[in-house]
């Protein structure tokens, strides 16, 4: 068995899950639930996508570069929600703002996997 991009996907989308479940209960917990509670959103929103797109692997060709993006633009995003939230500033100038422009261009390459199905399909 190897591990490639593919399986990549489905190890962040457990992962981002798990954030996202953990995140919830952190802003359900804590005195302000704002920055946890938008870090636990984009992390369930986007698990989930990236399951599917492992499941779509191999008819959407914009699979991989859909789901490279998604992953680092959520990462980036709750990253920085969630470093907010514990050390009182982000990751870096712009981070959150990088992140979301990452997501929005993994949406776009999804919605661009329609116009370019594989040649196989």
């Amino acid at each position: 068995m190897s591990f490639s991009l593919r399986s990549a996907s489905l190890l962040v989308a457990g992962l981002m899950g798990l954030a996202g479940v953990a995140t919830a209960a952190a802003a359900s917990h804590g005195s302000d639930p704002r920055l946890m509670a938008g870090a636990s959103a984009m992390c369930l929103a986007h698990a989930p996508a990236l399951v599917a797109l492992h499941a779509a692997w191999p008819a959407v060709r914009t699979a991989p570069l859909a789901a490279l993006l998604l992953a680092l633009g959520t990462a980036l995003f709750a990253g920085d929600l969630v470093f907010r939230h514990s050390a009182g500033h982000g990751l870096f100038p712009m981070s959150a703002p990088t992140g979301g422009v990452l997501m929005m261009a993994g949406w776009l390459a999804v919605a661009l996997g329609a116009f370019l199905p594989r040649k196989d399909a």
